[in-house]
């Protein structure tokens, strides 16, 4: 059967001496893999399409659910900025492993899918790309079922003045609640108030922000603890990300 789908590529490896397997993610069909024959050949006209960050309509042969065979396809948009700034590529390659390691095969929901594209279009065009990623890594969670509840205490729904976070139970505490994880985090008003927009804010909706570097650091830990208490998945790119912080001017 031929399918017609919208996708962004987040995983590409060699398979053989001149083919490629990609893995899209798409708008409505979820996680898909698709062989590209002759791609890494100098002279293939699909090789652009198996590039990583890589926007496009692809049109594949599949029998049986299984591996689709590329037919042909086009180019929305490439990326290609992504790819040749390091700093941008680190996390750009975060996004979409975190979202291949989330996202189970041919999970429909074009809810991934639109807020992957807007994560690249945010780092593509200068947005500063540590407040895209963790405003991504919050609707990850969402999209996972682990959202963080940061408007309302997360135990009994009360909402009040305390700036205690429990990444274990996944949300804000009240003063009252406070005794239930003695490991919650206190964190600022600044963050705390980045927290309750990343839990409403669309990535789509994401404008030019400035943040302090204080305050960034800080998002940072937050946003770390969260994800790996509710999601715990192992990423190489994070790893990769973390070791370029060391060294960003």
């Amino acid at each position: 059967m031929l399918y017609r789908v919208e996708g962004i590529v987040i995983r590409s490896m060699d398979y053989g001496e001149g083919n490629k397997i990609i893995t899209l993610c798409t708008e409505t069909s979820g996680k898909i893999g698709v062989l590209v024959r002759g791609a890494k050949k100098v002279k293939s006209r699909h090789a652009a399409l198996t590039q990583l960050f890589t926007h496009g309509e692809y049109v594949f042969f599949r029998q049986n659910g299984g591996l689709g065979t590329l037919n042909q396809g086009e180019m929305i948009e490439s990326h290609f900025s992504l790819r040749e700034d390091l700093f941008l590529a680190a996390y750009a390659s975060y996004a979409c492993e975190l979202l291949d390691k989330t996202l189970q095969d041919e999970e429909v929901g074009s809810f991934w899918y639109t807020q992957l594209k807007a994560c690249l279009e945010g780092l593509s065009s200068g947005k500063d790309p540590q407040i895209v990623i963790h405003l991504f890594e919050m609707k990850i969670l969402q999209a996972a079922g682990y959202g963080p509840s940061i408007e309302s205490c997360v135990s009994c729904g009360r909402v009040d003045d305390s700036t205690y976070v429990s990444p274990r139970l996944g949300g804000r505490l009240c003063r009252t609640c406070r005794h239930q994880d003695p490991a919650a985090m206190q964190v600022s008003p600044g963050v705390l108030k980045l927290l309750m927009l990343f839990e409403k804010m669309d990535l789509r909706r994401l404008g030019n922000v400035e943040v302090k570097e204080e305050t960034k650091r800080e998002l940072k830990t937050v946003m770390r603890a969260f994800m790996d208490m509710q999601l715990g998945v192992k990423l190489k790119s994070r790893h990769f990300l973390d070791q370029l912080d060391k060294y960003e001017i």
